[in-house]
């Protein structure tokens, strides 16, 4: 649809006297809203000032909210660090005459490498345990081989088949299974 240019120039000129007399209306109009007594009817700032209020209130509790948040999560940190996420299975065949790799050094540590080492010693007549303490991957005790095997596995952390130290399943003596 085209329109003459004589039509164009009227609307245009029409929409340009509407839009002054807008602005000469506000700006008349504005000048008595300032005027009314305080009880008078809401001013258009006022309204303004009321909703930026409750909006600056809004944020202020979701700051709160994240501040909380991020204190909890501090403090979950803190507590996964000290758990037990590293653990590492070492199997094997104590003596000689007793086979199935029944004997095994289970090492449970955080990540700090505090936790301890478990050692089941399985022999014909009967089965020892024993648990020594470790800090940063050190004991006061003596270590076997496999309880050191053990906690160096855990601390080797996952491998790439998700696996603590990247330890495989395998059918050799000290068979190694970790998990972490």
């Amino acid at each position: 649809m085209s329109l003459p240019t004589e039509t164009l120039t009227v609307l245009v000129v029409a929409s340009l006297a509407a839009s002054l007399l807008a602005l000469v209306i506000l700006a008349l109009g504005g000048g008595r809203r300032r005027m009314r007594e305080p009880g008078g009817p809401l001013r258009l700032d006022e309204a303004l000032r009321t909703i930026l209020d409750g909006q600056s209130e809004r944020i202020a509790r979701l700051e709160q909210a994240v501040r909380a948040l991020a204190a909890t999560d501090r403090r979950q940190e803190g507590l996964l660090r000290s758990s037990v996420r590293r653990v590492a299975l070492v199997r094997y065949d104590a003596f000689e005459d007793v086979g199935g790799r029944l004997s095994f050094s289970c090492a449970l540590l955080d990540d700090h490498g505090d936790g301890v080492v478990l050692t089941s010693i399985n022999g014909r007549q009967d089965t020892r345990v024993y648990a020594k303490p470790v800090t940063a991957g050190r004991s006061p005790h003596n270590l076997s081989a496999e309880e050191r095997e053990a906690i160096k596995r855990a601390l080797q952390g996952p491998g790439e088949d998700g696996r603590a130290g990247g330890a495989r399943v395998g059918s050799g003596p000290g068979e190694a299974v970790s998990a972490g």
